[in-house]
């Protein structure tokens, strides 16, 4: 009877509490202090540990992509005759995605605390492969040597990294960010030294604050949101209406999308038709057979390989390079009728389901496709402008590399839908 009484007495309080508050219903970064369907209240000694939040904090490097309708697909004329991305509406959520590819710095970085944390193993298995750049019958011997470590190619695309590594340099990232944000503390999303979050003092019974554990270390946990969501691959979806960037087209209030984009920009060409810069190219791509950057005295895309990760203008999503320079890896592995398979909401080829490797004849030498093969996208330095278009897609083997294949990280946009 004494407990009936206690927890009425406590839902009453938590009602007059709910009926009393001016300041609207409860949302995630503002709960109030009692339960809105038990009244019991929290952070008390038997009540539920509510954390502070104020929403996800800051990813480095990070860009918001609004989600939402789009018409994914190839804009150009399907000149290999693959028939792999036929046009189809979908839906695609809000999301971050880096505004740059994956430097040369960041790569060493990697590899830096690999060799610092890690077994000897996984920092050899982390090491690019720097021989993508030779070729026989080619001097391009130098940037064997020279292309990842020398500092003038700091902040050009790392290349020679396969999905498998992209994937792994993607799994530390996370764990290094979200180290970063329990020993400094998360200004905009986590609670503060002070307030008992982050680095809360253990309390006068001993148990660790909120947010700690219990000899006084941050304690990492979702409940908390003191930590970011994993940075990943974007999906093939994510990364196609990224480069699309059709927000640039849309006008206010207008529901429909009357404009389309062959590329990441305006227009039908690949040169930039206004201001000072008129008649160069807005990306890093090979223009035609043996040309890759112009004549002398008048250099047109200037890069004979990579580019700095943030020439060329970026795209109304405010991301670099979303056309040429490296092709970049996503998450899906490949399949011809992919297009048709996937649902229409955040579509998404995983490993597994329909369309099983079986059906295609790769012992036989009639195949290269299998559960092991992955889809890049997005032209390169060493592709003609057909690849430069969103809706193309191509494949290779997760382990394997070329000295045209990048990438760059993403992230779900966790507890919002805008």
């Amino acid at each position: 009877m004494m407990n009936f009484s206690k927890y009425l007495r406590f839902a009453v309080v938590g009602a007059c509490a709910l009926a009393s508050c001016k300041g609207g219903p409860p949302t995630a970064t503002k709960p109030g202090k009692y339960s809105s369907t038990t009244g019991l209240e929290y952070n008390t000694e038997d009540g539920m540990r509510v954390a502070d939040y104020k929403g996800i904090p800051e990813g480095p490097g990070l860009i918001f992509i609004e989600g939402g309708r789009t018409v994914l697909g190839s804009q150009e004329e399907d000149v290999t005759m693959t028939h792999d991305n036929i046009e189809r509406t979908v839906t695609i959520a809000s999301f971050y995605m880096d505004e740059a590819e994956v430097a040369n710095i960041h790569w060493l970085e990697y590899l830096h605390y690999a060799r610092k944390d890690s077994s000897e193993e996984f920092y050899q298995s982390a090491l690019p492969d720097t021989t993508v750049w030779a070729r026989e019958l080619s001097f391009n011997d130098p940037y064997v040597d020279y292309y990842l470590r020398y500092p003038g190619f700091r902040y050009f695309p790392v290349v020679g990294v396969s999905w498998l590594q992209a994937n792994d340099y993607c799994t530390w990232r996370t764990a290094k960010v979200n180290e970063r944000l329990a020993s400094e503390g998360d200004e905009d999303g986590g609670s503060t030294k002070k307030k008992g979050g982050l680095f809360g003092k253990k309390n006068k019974g001993g148990d660790a604050a909120e947010g700690t554990e219990g000899d006084g270390k941050t304690k990492i946990s979702i409940e908390n949101g003191n930590t970011l969501p994993n940075y990943r691959l974007p999906t093939e979806a994510e990364w196609e209406y990224a480069a699309q960037a059709l927000i640039g087209t849309q006008e206010p209030g207008n529901e429909n999308q009357e404009n389309k984009r062959i590329y990441p920009w305006d227009g039908r060409q690949v040169r930039n038709p206004y201001g000072k810069g008129m008649g160069t190219f807005l990306a890093n791509f090979k223009r035609g057979r043996g040309d890759y950057a112009g004549i002398a005295g008048s250099l047109n895309d200037g890069a004979m390989i990579t580019e700095y990760i943030y020439a060329y203008p970026p795209n109304d999503y405010g991301l670099y390079n979303m056309a040429g320079n490296v092709n970049e890896w996503v998450q899906d592995i490949y399949r011809p009728l992919s297009f048709e398979d996937v649902e229409d909401l955040n579509p998404f080829r995983r490993n597994g389901y329909l369309d099983p490797s079986e059906k295609y004849d790769k012992k036989g030498y009639q195949s290269l496709i299998d559960d092991h093969v992955r889809v890049y996208k997005g032209g390169s330095w060493r592709d003609v402008a057909y690849w430069l278009s969103p809706g193309t897609r191509r494949f290779m083997a997760e382990d394997s590399a070329t000295a045209a294949i990048g990438f760059r990280c993403a992230m779900i946009n966790a507890g919002s839908n805008k």
